[in-house]
């Protein structure tokens, strides 16, 4: 019988490195997220459809913050101890993000310490930790204590007994379709890495010597464009009403276009996609909208004088290119216009983009706005703060390989 690797997810959102992980033929024994909306996106794919996780009798099935799981449950955690293979996540980002205001005193830069913490209780044999490009990024506010955030957790592991490296990895070159660069740390006991011979900088050579095999055994594309994702979920194709979101409409599916497409769409036999939702905009919003996908180059923010021409306040508006990689997307839809159609896009494209699979169901608000933004985590903010689940198998598989 094969060995079974297990992993803990922590800030675990809605899933996307744990589903990478299942891909990959790992075992979870729990995840923790905070939020009742993502995890409730996890807990419908992850734990009732697929039933990945072990789930420890001590720990309820619900929504946790990390350090009430610290301070609750620190000696069942203790009692992990030699038997966790892996703990993986990274604290949330918004404090440290570049595609935000970038905050050192940012009170969410404190989950650090609650990750380590969390480590130092469980001591896994190896760590994978995954954060924003602005982790690794210099403040400005004190630039004394620039790569603060970084270097200390590699430090802070080094004192736990844990060989340790990271460094900034581009999604966009392991078969996803967008610009996407992100902190990615690995960490592995030091006596399993003498043991064995192997090294944390192991992890990101292999990764890219596996990428092309990798894909080419699921019949991926390396490079895919925007359009070879989301091109068969046009709304020309046809729209009929949206299942969750009564007075709204979805879009129908057509013929997959892509090998990307044919993909991600196995094993979903819903009559209607997922979170396929249009946004309402009105008649002058997509005048406008018709204007600059007329008139702007894709991918590309619209200039000042074109937002004083459409008397525009918003900051970042960015039409997208059918023949190019998707920017990083954000929390925001409204950030981007469709490289077709008047609108912004809808949840499905966004997990399309992200490489979630059409299977996966999401759950909670499509969106929200004002002071909400501080504890609700809708659709679209689920998605766009997840680890392609397509680049977190490639992942795992490679972590299995050094284990």
């Amino acid at each position: 019988m094969a060995t079974e690797f297990t992993y803990i997810d922590l800030f675990a959102g809605c899933g996307g490195l744990s589903l990478g992980l299942y891909n990959a033929g790992w075992k979870g024994l729990f995840a923790i997220e905070k939020s009742p909306d993502a995890f409730l996106t996890l807990k419908h794919n992850l734990i009732d459809n697929k039933n990945h996780f072990d789930w420890p009798a001590w720990l309820s099935k619900t929504h946790h913050e990390i350090d009430e799981i610290i301070d609750k449950y620190s000696e069942q955690l203790r009692g992990l101890q030699d038997t966790v293979d892996m703990v993986a996540g990274g604290p949330p980002c918004q404090g440290f993000s570049t595609a935000g205001r970038r905050r050192e005193d940012d009170v969410r830069n404190g989950l650090v310490n609650s990750y380590l913490k969390f480590v130092e209780l469980v001591k896994p044999k190896f760590i994978f930790f995954e954060n924003v490009k602005g982790f690794s990024l210099q403040f400005q506010k004190n630039k004394s204590k620039g790569l603060i955030y970084a270097n200390y957790v590699v430090d802070q592991l080094s004192k736990q007994g844990y060989s340790v490296f990271g460094k900034l990895v581009d999604f966009s070159k392991f078969g996803i379709p967008q610009k996407r660069t992100r902190f990615i740390l690995i960490g592995i006991q030091s006596k399993i890495a003498e043991c064995q011979r192997i090294s944390a900088k192991a992890f990101f050579k292999k990764i890219i010597e596996n990428k092309s095999s990798f894909l080419a055994a699921r019949n991926l594309p390396l490079q895919p464009s925007l359009g070879s994702a989301i091109s068969d979920l046009l709304r020309s194709n046809g729209i009929t009403e949206t299942p969750d979101r009564k007075g709204f409409y979805s879009g129908v599916y057509t013929n997959p276009k892509s090998k990307y497409q044919k993909y991600l769409r196995k094993n979903c036999n819903l009559p209607v996609p997922n979170s396929h939702s249009f946004a309402k905009h009105r008649q002058q919003i997509e005048k406008r909208f018709r204007y600059l996908i007329k008139t702007s180059e894709g991918n590309k923010k619209i200039s000042n004088a074109v937002r004083l021409k459409l008397e525009l306040s918003k900051h970042t508006i960015i039409p997208l290119a059918i023949d190019k990689k998707a920017p990083t997307i954000t929390t925001l839809p409204d950030d981007y216009i469709h490289y077709r159609e008047p609108r912004i896009l809808t949840v499905r494209e966004y997990a399309r983009i992200q490489s979630f699979p059409d299977w996966y169901i999401f759950r909670g608000k499509y969106t929200t706005g004002g002071r909400k933004r501080t504890h609700e985590v809708p659709r679209y903010t689920q998605i766009g703060n997840a680890i392609p689940p397509l680049f977190g198998e490639q992942c795992g598989l490679v972590l299995k390989s050094l284990i």
